[in-house]
């Protein structure tokens, strides 16, 4: 019995031994195993791929990429002919770029870049052409496998506050506190209807809480306005931003819209040359008579609105007078004349409804005038009115139902336009 004791103790223990190595085999392994498990975690969150850098979605470092400028003349034949395409895969890019893009408007100045292989023999695997600094075209040739593909930059909205005081003109002023100038235009489209953006004063004062928009670094010049307060003639106007019947307009403090039924100017933010008067010195005919308008001097081909919805009752030319002129009947009360045009807006026609902020025509210098400039009349009832005073009535109102909401919205704005 001793004997087979022994026997089986001998057995068990070299089983064991057998066991415990084969268990400190197994866990080596598994070590090892779980070595390689981590270094392959380690490798792929490694900084290396980290660092791959891509444009367009394509990984930079795999190409040589060439930048260039579309030339005058140049459109996506010459351009893809230039960097080794053949007449035959132009073409066939041409058909797959049908409902995508339209290769017709490739524009000179703008943008485009070349991705070529890295071979002893560089061969062109992506074309990318930039529509504007948000959006572009990748023409893939890779492989003789053609795509088309649109794609657009990440965009990144920044906020910012900007406070000062007109000394010549709030476009001079933005200039001078280092923010964009069309930030001007932004602040004269939204109150538009309560001041007058051609009579501001000096010593006016401004303040804004706005987001600009950026792609890559670059800032671009559309524009969020948060918030915005204006001091001008001692009266303090206020723009808040509010939501109601899914529609976002701005309001003044009392709840009340901003945007009137008529714009205070038909052009955005050039000077006033000639008021509404009575007896005016003509510049061309050397005598006084009436002037019963407002002469906007503005660069021949600047933008002209209708400052309300209306028809289109009158379209013309007159060689001793207006020169090209249009003319807007608005409701019962109000009609518009806009004189002086080099030319109508595409399309424009006797019975054409027209929306306010519609462009109709163009600044010139056509008819009876010196230089380019807007001759803009008002009718109240047939009879010619300044058009510094024609009535706007605004849209409509806070609602008492979203009044104590707006209300909060309002009070954190304004303490913070009063901090800046």
């Amino acid at each position: 019995m001793k004997r087979i004791t022994k026997n089986v103790f001998g057995i068990s223990a070299g089983v064991l031994m057998v066991l415990f190595a084969g268990l400190g085999i197994a866990t080596w392994i598994n070590k090892e195993e779980s070595r390689k498990a981590l270094d392959e975690v380690e490798v792929t969150d490694s900084a290396e791929v980290s660092e791959i850098v891509y444009k367009y979605g394509i990984p930079v470092d795999n190409y040589n990429v060439r930048y260039g400028i579309v030339q005058a003349n140049q459109n996506l034949s010459v351009l893809l002919q230039k960097h080794g395409l053949s007449v035959g895969e132009v073409h066939e890019l041409n058909k797959l770029s049908e409902g995508i893009f339209d290769v017709r408007k490739i524009r000179s100045g703008q943008a485009y870049a070349v991705f070529e292989t890295k071979d002893s023999l560089p061969r062109t695997s992506f074309f990318v052409y930039e529509e504007n600094p948000k959006s572009y075209v990748v023409f893939d040739v890779r492989n003789r496998k053609y795509e088309v593909r649109r794609g657009e930059n990440p965009v990144e909205w920044k906020r910012k506050q900007v406070k000062g005081k007109v000394e010549s003109s709030l476009w001079v002023a933005m200039q001078e506190h280092d923010t964009s100038p069309q930030l001007a235009m932004i602040l004269s489209n939204i109150f538009g209807w309560t001041i007058d953006f051609f009579g501001l004063q000096k010593q006016d004062e401004f303040r804004v809480i706005y987001e600009q928009e950026y792609v890559e670094g670059k800032e671009l010049p559309n524009f969020r306005v948060l918030a915005a307060s204006f001091n001008h003639e001692d009266s303090l106007y206020y723009a808040i931003p509010f939501v109601q019947d899914g529609e976002e307009l701005y309001y003044n403090e009392k709840g009340n819209s901003l945007e009137g039924a008529f714009l205070k100017a038909p052009l955005d933010f050039y000077r006033i040359s000639s008021r509404f008067s009575n007896s005016r010195f003509h510049p061309v005919l050397k005598r006084y008579r009436a002037h019963h308008g407002v002469d906007y001097a503005a660069p021949t081909g600047t933008p002209v609105y209708a400052i309300g919805n209306g028809k289109v009752i009158a379209k013309g030319f007159q060689a001793g007078g207006g020169g090209n002129y249009v003319k807007i009947r608005h409701n019962s009360v109000y009609e518009t004349t806009y004189m002086h045009l080099s030319r109508f807006a595409k399309g424009l026609k006797v019975g054409n409804e027209v929306k306010q902020k519609e462009v109709i025509g163009y600044v010139g210098a056509t008819g009876l005038a010196t230089g380019p400039h807007l001759d803009f009349r008002v009718y109240e009832h047939g009879k010619p009115i300044n058009p510094l005073h024609i009535k706007s009535q605004p849209k409509k109102p806070i609602s008492p139902m979203n009044m104590p909401q707006f209300t909060v919205v309002r009070d954190s704005l304004v303490n913070e336009l009063s901090r800046l």
